[in-house]
C-alpha cells in the first residue's frame, strides 16, 4: 500500500508556491500569477496554494491567495513554514528575488527555508555574477536546501554552476512561458487604440533609470526625421520604490528631455500598471518593442518573453536574457548605451519591411517553444520530479545482513565515520559506537557464535581502555593510531557506556563477558551519579535498569534510576508550556530516551508518576515526528539549540532507532496500539518512507545510509547510522514478532528472563 500519505498516482500534488503576488505591481508577481493560473488551466494535478509577502500586518489575503506572511517579520516566515509543513504540502516553490524578502539582502528567506520539510523548488529570477559576501552567502543557502532550482536561461544556469557551486543535476532550465495568441493582428490593434498608420515602438515596465528609456527618446530625432508616423510608447507606471524616494521626478526628466530633442509629439505616455490582458493587446499594437535595458546581467525578461511570443521584431541590448532568446535571427541585438544604435537599428528595420516582417514571423516561430500550455507542462515535471515519489510499505521484516557492520570494525572497534561505504581513518574511534555495538554483538544473528564472541571482546576492550582512572570517568575519541585525543569524554558517552555495561551484564550470551561488565558497572557507576546532562542521566538509567535484571538488589542502580527519575520529572514541570510537553525548552537528539528510562523507572520503582510522565512526554515527541501525511519525520538536526521549535532537516537514523524501542517499551507496558503504529512508521522511515522518499537501509548488506538532507539520502553509512538500522530490525522483531533477546537456559529454569517477551532495549 501506499504509505508517504497521496493516495494513488491520480492523487494531485499540492504545492505551495511563495512568493509576491497581485495586486502588488512587480514582474515576480506576475510571474507568480502567471505560473499559478497556467498549471490550473493546463495540469490539473498540480494543485497549488499561494503564500503572498505582504508589507503590513493588516493587508488582507489577496484574492486567488491562500495566505500571506508579512515580510520583515522572521517569526512570520518560521510560522509559514510551519503551516506549511501541517498542511502536508508535497512541495513548496519559492520565487526568489533578493529585493522581495525582508532583512539585509532577503535573508529572511533563510528563516523560512530551513522549517520547510517538503521537498524545496527555487526559481531564481536573479544570478548575480558579482554578488556581495551576504548575497552568495544567502544563495549558496538556498542551493543547499533546494531539491530542484529553476532558472530561465543557460547562462544562470551555467553561472550557479561555476560561481556557486551548485550541482548540475538540480539545475533546471525553463524558458520564461509567453501567450499563444494569433500572428499579425496589429494593424487590429492598433485601430482599437487609435494609432492607425503609425510605426509604433514599445517599451513596457515599471519605470526607472537602468532601462535605457533616456536613450530611445535621444535616438527618436533621427528616426522621426526618417520616419515621421513613429511612435514610441512608454507603457507602465513609475516604480514604486522610486516613488516614495523622488515622486515622479524620473518621468518628468524623460519628458523634459523629449521636449527639449522637440520629439515629444513621438512620445506617447501610458502611465498604470496593465493587467495581463491589457498588456498584451499593448504588445499586439506595436511593431517594434524595445528593451534598451543597460544591465546586461539580466536574466529574465517577462515581456521580453510575451514580445517574441506575440511576434515583434525586438531591438534590444545584450543582456543575458536578450542573447539567448533573439539568437538566430529572432531579434537585433545592439551596443548597449547607444542612441545612436537604436537608431540604426530602427530606421534599418522601417526602412526594409520586407526584413521587418520576417523578423516577426521567427520571432513568433519561437515563441511556440514558450506558450504557456508548454511552460505549464515543464513546470508540472518540475513539481512532479521535485516531489517525494510514493513508497510501498516493504513486506515481513527481513534480516539485515552483517557484512556492512563487520566492515566497519577492525582490530581496535568500530570506526566511526565513512565516506560512502567505505570505513574513513582519519575520523578514527569513538566510546559512544562501541558501547553501541559491544550491545549490538551481544544480540545480532547473522553472526555465528565464535566471531560474536571476538567482536565483543574487542568492544569490551575498546571500552575498558576508555575509562581513565584520574579523571573518574570515560574517554571517547581516539584517532586512528590508538592514542586518545581526549582526557575525559563528554557526559552523553559516558552515560551511553555504563547503558552498555549493564546491558552486557544482563544479556550478553558469554559468562566471562557478563563478569567482565558486571565489574566494570559496578566499579564505574559510583562516578556516574553526578552527570547533569538529562540524556546523559537517561543513558545511565537505562543501564541501572538493565543491571537490576542482575541483581535486583543493587543499591547504586536503585539510587541512580530514583534521582535520574526525580530529576527528569522536576525538569518536566519546569519546562511544559501548554504547547511543549517536554522536558527542555530545547529538541536535541536521542529525544525519546528521556522518555524511555522513566519508563523503565517506574516499574523498576513502581512509580505512577514517572510512568505518567513517560508515556505523557513520548506521546508528545512521537506526536512532534509525525508529518501531516502520517508518515514517521524525526526531529532534525538543525533543531539543536533552537529554543521551542522543531526543523526538519537533516533527519538522523539514531532518531529513528530511539523511537522504535521507546514506542516498543511503551506498547509492551500499555498494550495501546498507537506504540506500535509509531514504531511501524519509524521502521518504515528507513525504506523511503521519509520527506525525500530516501531509502536509507539495504538488508543485502546491512548498511544504512547517514541520514535525509534536504536534497535526499547522505549517501555516506557510518557506525552509528548502520548500528540503528540493526538495532531497529531486532526491536521491531522482538516487539513485535517475537522475545527482543536470547533465553539463556539457565533464565528458563528459574523463571529469569521471562521479561524478555517485552520488548526493551535496556
Amino acid at each position: 500500500m501506499l504509505v508517504d500519505g497521496r493516495a494513488g498516482s491520480d492523487t494531485p500534488f499540492r504545492v505551495a508556491v511563495v512568493g509576491n503576488f497581485p495586486p502588488l505591481k512587480c514582474g515576480i508577481a506576475t510571474f507568480t500569477s502567471d505560473l499559478v493560473e497556467q498549471l490550473a488551466l493546463h495540469q490539473a494535478d498540480i494543485l497549488t496554494e499561494v503564500h503572498a509577502l505582504v508589507d503590513r500586518v493588516d493587508e488582507p489575503v489577496p484574492p486567488g491567495a491562500g495566505a500571506t506572511i508579512l515580510r520583515d517579520d522572521a517569526q512570520a516566515y518560521r510560522g509559514a513554514a510551519q503551516a506549511i509543513n501541517a498542511a502536508g504540502a508535497d512541495a513548496v516553490w519559492l520565487q526568489h528575488e533578493y529585493g522581495i524578502f525582508g532583512g539585509n539582502d532577503g535573508e529572511l528567506v533563510c528563516e523560512f527555508v530551513d522549517r520547510i520539510a517538503a521537498p524545496l523548488i527555487v526559481t531564481l529570477h536573479t544570478v548575480l555574477q558579482e554578488p556581495s559576501a551576504n548575497q552568495r552567502r544567502i544563495l549558496e543557502h538556498l542551493i543547499a536546501r533546494a531539491s530542484l532550482v529553476m532558472v530561465m536561461s543557460e547562462h544562470s544556469r551555467d553561472l550557479l554552476a561555476r560561481c556557486y557551486g551548485a550541482p548540475h543535476e538540480i539545475i533546471r532550465v525553463i524558458a520564461h512561458g509567453a501567450p499563444d495568441r494569433p500572428f499579425g493582428r496589429q494593424d487590429t490593434f492598433k485601430q482599437m487604440l487609435g494609432l492607425e498608420r503609425r510605426d509604433v515602438l514599445m517599451t513596457f515596465g515599471l519605470l526607472g533609470p537602468g532601462k535605457g528609456l533616456e536613450r530611445v527618446i535621444e535616438a527618436l530625432p533621427r528616426i522621426a526625421e526618417r520616419h515621421p508616423q513613429v511612435l514610441y510608447r512608454i507603457v507602465g507606471a513609475t516604480h514604486p520604490n522610486l516613488v516614495a524616494r523622488e515622486g515622479e521626478a524620473y518621468r518628468e526628466r524623460l519628458q523634459s528631455l523629449a521636449r527639449t530633442l522637440g520629439v515629444e509629439r513621438h512620445v506617447e505616455w501610458e502611465d498604470r500598471f496593465l493587467d495581463t490582458d491589457d498588456l498584451l493587446g499593448q504588445i499586439e499594437a506595436c511593431d517594434i518593442y524595445l528593451t534598451p535595458y543597460f544591465n546586461l546581467q539580466q536574466s529574465t525578461s517577462g515581456t521580453l518573453s510575451y514580445a517574441v511570443a506575440l511576434g515583434k521584431a525586438v531591438i534590444s541590448s545584450p543582456y543575458v536574457h536578450a542573447r539567448e532568446l533573439l539568437a538566430d535571427g529572432v531579434g537585433v541585438l545592439i551596443e548597449p548605451d547607444s542612441a545612436d544604435a537604436i537608431a540604426d537599428a530602427v530606421i534599418a528595420l522601417l526602412d526594409d519591411r520586407e526584413r521587418l516582417a520576417a523578423i516577426q514571423r521567427c520571432a513568433y516561430d519561437k515563441g511556440r517553444t514558450t506558450i504557456w500550455p508548454r511552460f505549464a507542462a515543464r513546470t508540472a515535471a518540475l513539481v512532479r520530479e521535485a516531489a517525494a515519489a510514493p513508497r510501498t510499505a516493504p513486506g515481513a521484516l527481513r534480516a539485515p545482513a552483517a557484512h556492512g557492520f563487520l566492515a566497519m570494525c577492525d582490530d581496535t572497534g568500530m570506526l566511526q565515520h565513512a565516506t560512502g561505504i567505505v570505513p574513513d581513518r582519519e575520523h578514527g574511534y569513538c566510546l559512544d559506537d562501541n558501547a553501541r555495538a559491544l550491545m549490538l554483538a551481544a544480540r545480532i544473528e547473522t553472526v555465528d557464535e565464535g566471531q560474536r564472541h571476538i567482536l565483543a571482546t574487542r568492544f569490551a576492550a575498546f571500552i575498558q581502555a576508555a575509562w581513565n582512572e584520574e579523571a573518574r570517568g570515560f574517554r571517547n575519541f581516539m584517532r586512528f593510531d590508538r592514542q586518545w585525543s581526549e582526557e575525559l569524554g563528554s557526559e552523553d558517552s559516558n552515560g551511553r557506556a555504563i547503558w552498555a555495561l549493564g546491558y552486557c551484564a544482563a544479556h550478553i550470551a558469554d559468562e566471562g563477558l557478563r563478569q567482565w561488565a558486571a565489574h566494570w558497572y559496578t566499579r564505574t557507576m559510583p562516578h556516574m551519579l553526578d552527570l547533569g546532562s538529562p540524556r546523559a542521566v537517561a543513558f545511565t538509567m537505562l543501564g541501572a535498569a538493565a543491571y537490576l535484571r542482575v541483581d535486583p538488589a543493587h543499591g547504586l542502580s536503585h539510587k541512580c534510576l530514583r534521582e535520574g527519575a526525580d530529576l527528569l520529572k522536576r525538569l518536566f514541570d519546569a519546562g511544559r508550556r501548554p504547547d511543549w510537553a517536554w522536558f527542555e525548552a530545547v529538541l536535541g537528539y536521542d529525544n525519546p530516551r528521556l522518555c524511555q528510562a522513566l519508563l523503565e523507572a517506574s516499574e523498576a520503582l513502581d512509580d505512577p508518576a514517572a510512568r505518567s510522565v513517560g508515556l505523557e512526554t513520548l506521546r508528545w515527541i512521537c506526536a512532534q515526528q509525525t508529518s501531516a501525511n502520517g508518515q514517521f519525520r524525526p526531529i532534525g538536526s538543525d533543531s539543536f539549540g533552537a529554543e521551542f521549535e522543531s526543523m526538519p532537516f537533516d533527519q538522523q537514523p539514531l532518531e529513528a532507532q530511539a523511537a522504535i524501542e521507546a514506542a516498543a517499551l511503551a506498547h509492551a507496558l500499555t498494550g495501546e496500539p498507537l506504540w506500535r503504529e509509531h514504531a511501524e512508521r519509524a521502521w518504515l522511515w528507513f525504506f523511503g518512507v521519509n520527506d525525500r522518499g530516501a531509502v536509507l537501509a539495504d538488508p543485502l548488506t546491512g548498511r544504512c545510509r547517514d541520514g535525509v538532507t534536504p536534497r535526499g539520502a547522505n549517501e555516506n553509512c557510518g557506525a552509528e547510522s548502520i548500528l540503528a538500522y540493526q538495532f531497529s530490525y531486532l526491536s521491531m522483531l522482538g516487539a513485535f514478532a517475537r522475545p527482543a533477546y536470547p533465553v539463556r537456559a539457565q533464565d528458563r529454569q528459574t523463571g529469569a528472563g521471562d521479561h524478555v517477551a517485552v520488548s526493551r532495549v535496556t
